[in-house]
């Protein structure tokens, strides 16, 4: 490419600080102009956050972004390039490839070399960049040729090359707190230019069930706002005004009573698990679908499916817990609206059956003991004897090694002296017999 052919990745040193062109959607226009009006994640750029006051020294590090929907990743890395007086190119990982990547790049030497300023290579969803892809990037975030930004709503510790990681400082982004909701629901509906263009009031339980269902994110809650505005607009435009219905209309799916932040949240995932352990099927994939038709993670869900595989059914179906694991893998790699598929067989396989919470009655035992005696030593029977010196003082002296016994079973002793004949572990009545 010569200096003179036009570039794909023009020069942006000063992104767009909101949109006010009325045909963009209500939260493109709405998007912050600078940290001032950034929303959440006060433990990054807080007033006193650390990578607050490294935005404003202009001296951003290469960073991954990792947070869910709608929490921010794109707005915040746009207003660092705008507060660093930075150029920024962005990429999304979903349609581009290495050759985009090198275009991108000879892009930002090119204005660099020329005296233009650095260059902030924003990837969105940089977890779906392969190895090879990711690699690419690597020689020049090492060089300085950019400051890479990577946006992804995946652990990084397994959807980012370890050699790319090492380069970057992830920050975790969280889910918008309800206020936060209510504050971006509350400026769109006042701001006269970027705004809503017509005067529209919100009804209290409407306003309640716009939060609920966003779920933290923020685009969710304004185009939510903006579809139900247009809506109560159609049934009266002189004074519209937004009932709880035309928010479940915008939303396309019945607003459900549940806050994921308070005593709904605990409840409702109290009464599941609760239902599984009292083998209630019925009540327990009720309350799954509670649970999930509400917004709830279902990470979180599978989580607590995996927990209850192991507390309840426990030794009673040893089979549960691999279940458990499967539908919690299952769920992360499909999403939903999929993953109720194996959330519910994991639920009703659980709810069916048998149950023993002897695996954690042992191991409190255990921990009682610990924390009674302290850390006894280990026997010296049971020590590994690497060294002369080791043989010389004891170690491994009379150990006797099962396999060479019958039933590779051998009587000896295997606790610390101070414990020797204890019981931790009851078994069940329900225990496998293994």
């Amino acid at each position: 490419m010569t200096d003179d052919a036009p570039s794909l990745f023009a020069s942006d040193p000063a992104p767009p600080a909101g949109i006010t062109d009325s045909d963009a959607p209500l939260a493109a226009r709405m998007r912050p102009r600078d940290l001032d009006e950034f929303v959440g994640q006060r433990h990054l750029v807080g007033a006193d956050a650390g990578l607050r006051a490294a935005i404003s020294a202009a001296k951003t590090p290469s960073m991954i972004l990792w947070g869910p929907p709608g929490s921010g990743k794109t707005t915040l890395a746009r207003l660092i390039a705008a507060a660093a007086g930075a150029r920024f190119a962005a990429l999304s990982a979903v349609g581009s490839g290495v050759a985009e990547l090198r275009r991108a790049i000879a892009d930002a030497r090119r204005i660099r070399s020329a005296g233009g300023p650095r260059t902030i290579l924003f990837i969105d969803e940089i977890h779906r960049f392969n190895k090879a892809q990711q690699d690419a990037v690597l020689p020049h975030v090492e060089r300085g040729d950019v400051t890479l930004i990577g946006a992804t709503t995946e652990n990084p510790s397994f959807e980012v090359n370890n050699a790319l990681l090492s380069r970057a400082r992830v920050y975790v982004l969280e889910p918008l707190s309800p206020s936060d909701v209510e504050t971006i629901v509350d400026r769109a509906l006042r701001d006269p230019v970027r705004g809503l263009a017509t005067r529209v009031e919100l009804d209290p339980d409407a306003r309640d069930a716009l939060v609920a269902l966003a779920g933290g994110d923020a685009r969710i809650a304004l185009n939510t706002l903006e579809l139900a505005a247009d809506i109560a607009a159609g049934r009266d435009a002189q004074a519209p005004r937004i009932a709880r219905t035309d928010v479940e209309e915008a939303m396309q799916r019945r607003a459900l009573r549940y806050d994921r932040a308070g005593d709904e949240h605990y409840d409702v995932i109290s009464a599941f698990i609760k239902s599984i352990r009292g083998s209630d099927p019925d009540a327990a994939v009720y309350w799954l679908a509670r649970l999930l038709e509400a917004g709830e993670d279902p990470m979180f869900v599978a989580r607590r499916i995996v927990i209850a595989a192991a507390e309840d059914v426990g030794l009673a179906d040893p089979r549960a817990l691999s279940v458990a694991v499967a539908a919690h893998q299952a769920a992360h790699a499909v999403g939903m609206p999929e993953a109720m598929l194996p959330l519910a067989e994991a639920t009703l396989y659980l709810a069916r059956a048998p149950k023993s919470n002897s695996g954690m009655r042992a191991y409190v035992a255990a921990r009682s003991a610990i924390e009674t005696t302290g850390t006894l030593p280990v026997p010296l029977h049971l020590r590994n004897a690497v060294t002369g010196l080791m043989r010389e003082l004891g170690y491994g002296s009379g150990y006797r090694y099962a396999h060479d016994h019958p039933g590779a079973k051998v009587e000896q002793q295997h606790l610390p002296d101070a414990l020797a004949g204890s019981r931790f572990y009851e078994p069940g009545e329900n225990d496998e017999k293994l």
